[in-house]
């Protein structure tokens, strides 16, 4: 009896897959998965690649001394990383502005007058509108009853901004409604006997006055030239159910272009240049243009530059390799638009700014996935080799999805990097390797929709969404509605929630469900569909994707709830079919390389036929399609 395992190491995940073979049959294989420790291709790698062993060995029901033989996959060609570079930083100096946002605000309206606090009001001027400051240290009864009698008194009120989230409870005992901004952080640092516009939309609309540049120009009494520069406030509040803005003498708005860098690609046979702030696309047609690509590199003091030489230093000091022995070799660049800090304002406010997206995929020497199988062997006392080029070993396993055959393309979808292989009816193969993968649609999601947790960005990346609209209903993101007869918990009414399978997660955010969703797919459309489109090309020999007939998802990625409709409807019009494989029959798109890893053993021991594999359809398929040894 031997006992022969396979190991993935993949960026997020480790899988194993482990045969039973007794005189060249494989009788029974079982499957184990963790989380990679540490970066992948790295040491750190072993105590996930030990903790799959034995998950793969308990579902065997034997000890780790009983295995014969251990093989991993050439791992090293797809450690990826990933950074947001912002194009452009609007700042607001001179507290210019408090776009905020508030989740109650109160009354209703618009107020134009100077800024006065509540205690200084009874010496101010009665013959100038006034807009009420109202700090902490007054409870909502005092501010209300005093803000009463000033206006019984003759003073002009025309707004409140308030420190406290009194807001609704003030409006409902003034005599008067007003425009009330509630929840203003920094109260202290608003500026006093100043002219100051203060606006709330009523309840599920949003300001307009003050998103309009000629209404704030209207309101300050602006010249041609100031207008020009009040769009960056604008800008900020659109979507906002409030806001105040505040005109100081030496108030200014400045745009500062930040050096997002040039970067610089190495082809095969001459150099390409691309500016960041020319956007995705550009960079994605220089990146296309080079090829077969030797190297990276971004212009120096730049954003990119240091993004790109800090990949290069992290892969260097976990590898323990020379800083020059290190190549990145795919870049993925994504348009999006990310929350940013307003500089200058007082209730930490953010407007929308223009970024790109940048993964880089890095290779290092193979001589380190032979260290890491040298440790291995030391520690679990079993022979360990490496086994193949993963592309390869994916293909080989995927074979064994039925209704599978050649020629066929694999495309695995993991966390750091998407790997094509394109086997040929006649045995040929060619594989690639890409950056951007699940794990560059998360940090998207997280940047785009300014979500404090990564961990809501990836349920919101795997999981459909609904919203508690009372606490005995949910409705779908799909329209349709689920009733309950037992309420919902207290904490998900009114919340943005992610359906999974053992329960709902709230999404802290104030974005719509719709808003949500909508930014999710396009991300995916981005990174992963756009991926895959490129790996076809890649892989292509006509430059076309007509020739392509199977395309088969594998990875985590393509546990995707909607990845695999949206790709069949892309592919579709090109005449491809395309799917989730199923992994020896029973596994779904999982396990992929690790099964192929170990059906590549049975392939060299020569003792791989149809009656060799406890899925005989599809091992037939493996065996037609051949191994990479």
């Amino acid at each position: 009896m031997t006992y022969v395992a396979g190991i993935d190491i993949g960026n997020a995940t480790t899988e194993t897959a482990l045969g039973k073979i007794q005189d060249g049959r494989l009788l029974r294989c079982t499957s184990g998965i963790t989380k990679t420790t540490g970066i992948k291709g790295t040491k750190d790698n072993l105590y996930g690649m030990i903790n799959s062993l034995k998950e793969a060995c308990a579902d065997m029901d034997i000890p780790l001394s009983s295995l014969d033989l251990i093989r991993i996959n050439e791992a090293t060609p797809v450690i990826g990383d990933f950074a947001m570079e912002t194009i452009t930083q609007t700042v607001i100096t001179e507290s210019a502005m408090i776009g905020h946002n508030p989740d109650t605000p109160g009354g209703l309206g618009l107020g134009i007058g100077y800024t006065v606090f509540l205690e200084d009001l009874p010496a101010a001027d009665k013959q100038k509108p006034h807009i009420v400051i109202i700090s902490e240290e007054h409870d909502f009864i005092t501010a209300a009853r005093e803000v009463n009698l000033a206006i019984e008194d003759g003073y002009s009120i025309k707004g409140l901004i308030v420190q406290n989230d009194d807001g609704v409870l003030i409006c409902n005992r003034l005599s008067e409604t007003l425009p009330i901004v509630d929840e203003v952080s920094l109260i202290d640092k608003v500026p006093v006997d100043y002219l100051c516009a203060v606006e709330v939309a009523r309840p599920g609309a949003s300001i307009d006055f003050l998103t309009n540049p000629y209404g704030i120009a209207t309101a300050f009494s602006l010249s041609s030239a100031e207008t020009k520069h009040v769009i960056h406030i604008a800008k900020a509040l659109i979507g906002n159910r409030s806001a105040v803005v505040i005109k100081t003498p030496s108030g200014s708005i400045h745009e500062r272009i930040i050096p997002a860098g040039e970067i610089i690609i190495d082809g095969q046979r001459q150099q390409y240049r691309v500016n960041v702030d020319d956007g995705a696309q550009k960079i994605m047609d220089q990146v296309k243009r080079a090829g077969s690509i030797r190297d990276v590199h971004g212009s120096s003091g730049t954003n990119v530059g240091g993004m790109l030489e800090s990949v290069r230093k992290k892969m260097a000091q976990v590898t323990d390799t020379p800083e020059d022995s290190i190549f990145i070799q795919d870049l993925m660049a994504v348009d999006t638009l990310v929350p940013q800090n307003v500089i200058g304002s007082l209730a930490n406010e953010f407007y929308m700014e223009k970024s790109v997206g940048i993964a880089a995929m890095v290779k290092t020497q193979k001589l380190h996935m032979q260290h890491l199988a040298a440790l291995l062997e030391e520690t679990v006392g079993c022979p360990t080799e490496i086994g193949g080029v993963e592309g390869d070993m994916a293909v080989l396993g995927t074979l064994t999805t039925p209704g599978s055959g050649t020629p066929i393309l694999v495309v695995d979808i993991g966390a750091g990097s998407t790997d094509s292989c394109y086997l040929h009816s006649d045995g040929r193969k060619k594989t690639i390797h890409l950056a951007g993968a699940g794990n560059m649609v998360t940090e998207l999601i997280q940047a785009e929709l300014g979500l404090s947790s990564r961990e809501e960005a990836e349920a919101i990346k795997k999981y459909p969404l609904a919203r508690a609209e009372s606490l005995f209903h949910l409705r779908h993101e799909d329209g349709s509605v689920e009733f309950f007869k037992e309420p919902l918990h207290s904490d998900f009414f009114a919340k943005l929630l992610s359906i999974q399978p053992d329960g709902y997660l709230p999404i802290n955010t104030r974005h719509s469900l719709e808003k949500v969703r909508s930014v999710r797919r396009e991300i995916k459309r981005k990174v992963l569909v756009n991926n895959v489109l490129r790996a076809l090309l890649k892989v292509s020999a006509t430059g076309t994707l007509h020739e392509f007939e199977h395309v088969v998802l594998v990875g985590g990625s393509s546990l995707d709830f909607e990845l695999p409709n949206m790709l069949t409807d892309v592919l579709a019009y090109y005449g491809i079919t395309s799917g989730k494989g199923n992994i020896r029959g029973c596994m779904g798109p999982r396990n992929a390389v690790a099964s192929g890893l170990l059906y590549a053993f049975l392939q060299k021991e020569e003792a791989f036929d149809r009656k060799s594999s406890p899925q005989p359809d599809g091992a037939a398929k493996a065996q037609k399609g051949g191994g990479h040894e």
